[in-house]
């Protein structure tokens, strides 16, 4: 006789709802799986599993902190109709609560795999799959242990405070926090959020960014026809302004385009106000 715990099995893998509601399904159908299915479908609980194979290129950003980690979580969703809706905003704050509840840093895996109601995170992904209709991903998952530093954060394109379509986040320490380094962090967090930088200086540049970078402008000098013996001075300029690109203390500051963030930096030097890191998650 085949057990409760294997035809939940077999209605979750045929349906893609929910532990809860196919234990509930069977229930109320005596065991059967084909009226469990049926029912199951009338309710709009299955099938899941189909929509999971949809694109899912929208969604949104949030961000979720309290005394021991701060969370950033990406969803992507099918529409940003979907995005936008209450349904959709409620269930990633739940995620980020769940986060939090957890009080430690955990891995997007082992994130979906937590215990939630009678059943799991991929679980409660399922059931609001079918609730919302679209394919709904867990596309990323941050979580930094918070440390004696200062952070910031900004939300580009906000649906709510915490959520938007891109959050950049700002550890950063100074000696004294005030009005002025607290405008100071939110402004180079809108910076962060405009320009997207890819790491603070050039010594935490990918090695292969900067290899693949310089093979490709020295190819280029030297099919301009430069002679042979300025090709290393042009290059040496060329990767200057190529770190002036994509390293975020060499950028041009957005509110002070005669200034580099750099600059930006020393000007407050009385404050010890320091850049320590910087993530940046967008759709």
């Amino acid at each position: 006789m085949t057990s409760i715990t294997e035809l939940i099995k077999e209605l979750r893998e045929k349906t893609g709802a929910g532990f809860l509601d196919c234990k509930k399904a069977l229930e109320q159908n005596n065991n059967d799986v084909e009226q469990s299915i049926e029912s199951l479908r009338k309710k709009g609980l299955a099938k899941a599993s189909k929509k999971s194979d949809r694109a899912a290129n929208e969604g949104a950003v949030g961000i979720f902190s309290n005394d021991n980690v701060t969370a950033i979580i990406k969803v992507n969703s099918e529409t940003d109709f979907a995005a936008k809706s209450d349904t959709f905003l409620d269930f990633l704050d739940n995620l980020g609560n769940l986060v939090l509840e957890n009080k430690a840093k955990i891995t997007k895996e082992d994130f979906l795999n937590l215990n939630y109601e009678k059943g799991n995170v991929k679980d409660y992904f399922n059931s609001m799959i079918a609730k919302i209709g679209e394919n709904l991903i867990l596309n990323d998952l941050m979580v930094i242990e918070n440390s004696n530093s200062e952070y910031a954060f900004y939300v580009h394109n906000s649906y709510r405070e915490n959520i938007g379509k891109i959050i950049s986040l700002l550890d950063y320490s100074c000696s004294k926090k005030d009005e002025k380094t607290k405008s100071l962090s939110k402004n180079l967090c809108m910076h962060i959020a405009a320009m997207k930088p890819e790491s603070l200086d050039v010594d935490d540049l990918d090695k292969n960014t900067i290899i693949n970078e310089e093979k490709i402008q020295k190819e280029l000098i030297l099919n301009s026809g430069k002679p042979s013996n300025i090709v290393d001075k042009i290059l040496q300029g060329k990767m200057k302004k190529f770190f002036s690109e994509v390293t975020l203390l060499n950028q041009t500051y957005i509110l002070d385009q005669d200034k580099t963030i750099k600059d930006i930096i020393n000007d407050y030097s009385d404050y010890n106000f320091k850049l320590n890191s910087f993530e940046l998650i967008s759709l």
